[in-house]
C-alpha cells in the first residue's frame, strides 16, 4: 500500500504554548529561533505545523469565515467586468466618481490576499495557499490559460514562502519532473515580487541564453501584460520587450488617497525595477544586486558552462556583507551526470536543510525540495488538485471531466516494466519522471563495466522499502572509553557508521590473543575491505573519504549470508580518528580486514595497537613470497594490474550472484545506495575516485580469499626405479650387466 511521505502534520510544541502564543498574536513571521521552525503567518497566530523535507513550517490559524465556491473547490474568482476596460491608474482617474466607491474595498481584499494568502473550502477541507500561489492562480496567464488548483504546487509554494521567510536561506534548488510547471511559477513570482519592489533587478538564467529568452518573452512578459491595473506599474519601452521589462511606478498597496491623488502621468517618480535574462556562463550576473534570480533547467548546463562556478558567483548577488538580501529559486529535472547532471546534484546534494554550518546555512545557501512525480502528474489529479496515488474504488474525476480509473503508482511501474530490456531507455524514463532522488539522478549505461540492471533493481527495492531494511546509523566506542576492552554499538543519527546486522551478543567482541597478538574469532563468518587515506587535511577541504565495508560469508553461524551488513564513507577531521573508528568495528564483529597497502598508516596503526592478526596478507602470494612490508604489516597493493582485475571481476561476481532480483520475488541484501551508485559510476581506468567500489570489492575478495591462493607448482623430477633388463635370448633368461659393473 502506497504511504507518502512527501508532507507530513507534527506537533513540535505544546499545545497549551501555541494557544498561549495566539492569544497574543506573538508568532512573528519569518524563522523563530526558540522552537527551531518558520513562521508563515502574518497575524501572530498559527495554526497546522507541517514538515516538508525536514523543514519544519508553521502555517497561520484557519479564520472563522473561510470562502467556500459553490463546487466546493477553487475556482478562479470572477474579475469584475467594470474593471475589465481599465488598463492602468489613469483610465482609473477617468473612471466616473460614483463607480469607484463600490470597488475600493474589492481592491483592498486582493492585496490582502496577495500579502497573507488565501483560504478556502476544499472538497471539505480549510485549505490555505500562499499569496504567491494565490497570484499564480487568480492572476497569472499561462500557455493553458488559467492554472488548475494542485496540491503539489501548494506544498512548492508554501515551501517556498519559508525559504524567503528565513533570513538564513538564499533560496531553494527545487528538483522536479517534466512538465511540473516550474517555469509558469516562477515566472509569476518574478512578476509578482518585481510589482511591489522598487529599485530591484530580478534576473533569468536557463541551459543555454536562448531559453532564458524564450522564458522571458513567453512567460514573464505575458503575466505582467496581463495584470489588473492595480498590481501593474506603468511600463516602460515597448510593451511586449524582448531583454528587459523596466517599471516605472511602484504598485504599492493602493490606498484610497492613492487612488483618487491626481498626480500626471510626467510627475510620477521612476520605480527603477527590472527584469531581464543573461546568457548562460559562470560568470553571468557577476557583481550585480539581485531581488530575485530564477535559475531554470540548472540541472543541464554542460560544459563549459558549470552550474557550480555560476552559483559560487551568483550567490554574492543576493547577499550584503553576512545579509541576504535576495533570493534564488532553482529548479530543473537532471541529465545524465556527465551532461550537467553530476553538478546538479553536488549542489543539491549541499542543500540538504538537516546538515548546516554554526551560522546555521546549509552548504550552498539554498534548502533543497524534491517532489516526487506521482504528486505532478498530468491525468492523474482529481479535480480539487489532489493525486490519485492509486487505483480508485469509486469513480475519481480530473478537472476536464475525464475518469481516472488507475492510480499513478500503477501507470508509472506499467510504463516503467515496459522499457525494462532498454537500460538508457529506462534511465531517461526515471530521469524524466522520478519517483526518488535516485531515479532523478540516474546515469547512462554506457560507461559502465557491471550489469546496471541488477545494480538498479537493487536501488529500487532498497527506496521501496526503505522503511523496513533496518538500516541503523550510528558509532562504536569503547565501553567507558577504555582502549582495547569492549566495543559498544549505539545509535547516533550523525553517526558515520551505517549498519543492517549486528551479531548476537556471545558473538561480538570476539578477539584471540596469541603470543601477544590479536586475532579476529569470527573469520569464518565474513571479512572487512577498507580504503583507507594518509592525510588529515586537504588543500580544498574535501579529499576521498576514508571507506569500510564489512560482508558476511558463508558459515554455521546465525548470520545472513553473503550480505554487506556495514558501510562507513566518511572522512573525520583526523586520520587517527578514521583508523581508531575501524579497529573499532574490527573488534565488534570479530572480523579480518583486507586494506590496500599503498597507503599503510592504517596497517601500521594496527600493528602498533596489537591487532596485525586482523590484517590479512594478501591472498594471492604464499607467505615466502611476500615483501619484508607485507610481512610486517599485511595489505595488498593497488598498483598491480592482476589485482585490479581480480578486484573488478570480484564485484562483478558478486552482483551477478547477490544483487537486484534473485528470482521467486526476492531481492539482494546490500541495502546501501551509496555503495550501489559507487558501483553503478565504476572506471577502472579511474580507481582513485571510487572509494565504495574500492572498499567493498576488498570486502569480497577477503570473503573468498581461497579463490586466489596460488596452486603449489611441484616440480617435476626423472625418477630411476633402476629395473633390472634381461636378455630373452635361448633357453634362459640372462641378465644384462650394466658396463660399470
Amino acid at each position: 500500500m502506497y504511504s507518502q511521505s512527501l508532507v507530513n502534520t507534527i506537533e513540535p510544541i505544546k499545545l497549551t504554548t501555541i494557544n498561549r502564543m495566539n492569544r497574543g498574536k506573538k508568532w512573528e513571521y519569518g524563522y523563530n529561533k526558540e522552537h527551531d521552525l518558520i513562521v508563515l503567518s502574518r497575524n501572530g497566530q498559527i495554526g497546522e505545523i507541517i514538515e516538508i523535507q525536514n523543514l519544519i513550517i508553521a502555517l497561520p490559524k484557519p479564520p472563522k469565515k473561510i470562502y467556500k465556491n459553490p463546487k466546493n473547490k477553487w475556482v478562479k474568482l470572477e474579475k469584475p467586468k467594470d474593471l475589465d476596460i481599465i488598463k492602468n491608474i489613469f483610465d482609473w482617474r477617468s473612471y466616473p466618481e460614483n463607480n469607484k466607491e463600490k470597488w475600493y474595498d474589492y481592491i483592498d481584499e486582493e492585496f490582502k490576499r496577495r500579502e497573507e494568502g488565501f483560504w478556502f473550502m476544499n472538497n471539505g477541507k480549510p485549505t490555505w495557499i500562499t499569496g504567491t500561489h494565490y497570484m499564480y492562480l487568480q492572476w497569472s496567464k499561462i500557455d493553458v490559460g488559467a492554472p488548475d488548483f494542485r496540491e503539489a504546487n501548494r506544498l512548492f509554494y508554501i515551501f517556498w514562502e519559508a525559504c524567503k521567510a528565513d533570513k538564513r536561506c538564499y533560496g531553494m534548488c527545487y528538483l522536479k519532473n517534466r512538465r511540473s510547471g516550474f517555469s509558469f511559477m516562477s515566472s509569476a513570482e518574478t512578476v509578482n515580487l518585481a510589482t511591489i519592489s522598487s529599485d530591484s533587478r530580478y534576473g533569468i538564467l536557463s541551459k543555454t541564453g536562448a531559453d532564458a529568452k524564450k522564458m522571458f518573452t513567453d512567460k514573464v512578459v505575458p503575466i505582467s501584460v496581463n495584470y489588473p491595473f492595480f498590481f501593474k506599474p506603468i511600463q516602460d519601452g515597448m510593451d511586449r520587450p524582448k531583454s528587459e521589462l523596466a517599471y516605472r511606478v511602484p504598485a504599492s498597496k493602493f490606498t484610497r488617497k492613492k487612488i483618487t491623488a491626481n498626480e500626471k502621468q510626467e510627475d510620477l517618480v521612476g520605480l527603477d525595477t527590472t527584469i531581464d535574462w543573461k546568457n548562460t556562463g559562470d560568470n553571468s550576473y557577476d557583481g550585480e544586486k539581485l531581488q530575485l534570480l530564477v535559475h531554470d533547467e540548472s540541472g543541464k548546463w554542460e560544459r563549459p558552462d558549470n552550474i557550480l562556478n555560476n552559483w559560487r558567483v551568483t550567490k554574492t548577488c543576493l547577499r550584503l556583507g553576512s545579509r541576504i538580501v535576495g533570493k534564488c529559486m532553482m529548479g530543473s529535472t537532471s541529465n545524465a551526470l556527465d551532461k550537467g547532471g553530476g553538478n546538479f546534484k553536488k549542489l543539491y546534494n549541499a542543500s540538504d536543510v538537516t546538515k548546516r554550518n554554526r551560522n546555521g546555512q546549509t552548504k550552498s545557501g539554498l534548502y533543497s525540495l524534491f517532489i516526487p512525480m506521482e504528486w505532478n502528474y498530468e491525468g492523474f489529479i482529481d479535480e480539487y488538485g489532489v493525486p490519485v496515488f492509486t487505483t480508485p474504488d469509486t469513480d475519481v474525476f480530473a478537472p476536464d471531466g475525464e475518469l481516472i480509473d488507475v492510480g499513478v503508482i500503477d501507470n508509472w511501474q506499467n510504463e516503467a516494466d515496459g522499457l525494462k530490456d532498454d537500460q538508457d531507455a529506462l534511465n531517461e524514463f526515471y530521469r524524466q519522471f522520478p519517483r526518488t532522488t535516485e531515479h532523478a539522478f540516474r546515469d547512462e549505461t554506457k560507461n559502465s563495466i557491471f550489469n546496471l540492471v541488477k545494480i538498479y533493481e537493487q536501488i529500487d527495492y532498497n527506496e521501496e522499502m526503505s522503511r523496513t531494511l533496518g538500516i541503523t546509523q550510528g558509532n562504536f566506542q569503547w565501553v567507558n572509553g577504555v582502549k582495547d576492552s569492549q566495543v559498544i554499538f549505539y545509535p547516533d543519527p550523525k553517526g558515520r557508521f551505517k549498519v543492517s546486522w549486528v551479531p548476537k551478543s556471545e558473538l561480538q567482541n570476539r578477539v584471540i590473543l596469541k603470543n601477544g597478538v590479536r586475532y579476529p574469532g569470527n573469520e569464518h563468518m565474513g571479512a572487512f575491505g577498507c580504503d583507507s587515506y594518509d592525510i588529515s587535511g586537504t588543500v580544498d577541504g574535501e579529499g576521498s573519504k576514508g571507506a569500510l565495508h564489512g560482508l558476511t560469508r558463508f558459515s554455521m553461524e546465525d548470520a545472513p549470508a553473503n550480505s554487506f551488513f556495514l558501510e562507513y564513507l566518511s572522512r573525520p577531521p583526523t586520520a587517527e580518528i578514521f583508523f581508531e573508528d575501524v579497529l573499532m568495528a574490527l573488534v565488534f564483529y570479530g572480523m579480518p580486514i583486507l586494506a590496500e597497502n599503498n597507503k599503510p598508516r592504517l596497517l601500521y596503526y594496527l600493528r602498533r595497537r596489537g591487532y596485525r592478526g586482523f590484517s590479512m596478507n594478501r591472498p594471492d602470494k604464499v607467505w615466502n613470497k611476500l615483501s619484508v612490508a607485507e610481512k610486517e604489516i599485511g595489505g595488498i597493493p593497488n598498483s598491480s594490474e592482476d589485482i585490479k582485475q581480480a578486484h573488478a571481476a570480484a564485484i562483478e561476481m558478486y552482483i551477478q550472484s547477490h544483487v537486484g532480483h534473485l528470482g521467486d520475488g526476492n531481492y539482494g541484501n546490500i541495502y546501501f545506495n551509496r555503495t550501489l551508485n559507487d558501483w553503478a559510476k565504476f572506471d577502472i581506468t579511474k580507481r582513485t575516485k571510487f572509494d565504495a567500489s574500492i572498499s567493498s570489492g576488498l570486502a569480497i575478495m577477503g570473503c573468498n580469499r581461497h579463490l586466489y591462493t596460488p596452486s603449489a607448482i611441484v616440480e617435476k623430477q626423472k625418477i630411476n626405479l633402476n629395473f633390472a633388463k634381461y636378455s630373452n635370448k635361448g633357453n634362459m633368461s640372462q641378465l644384462i650387466k650394466k658396463q660399470n659393473d
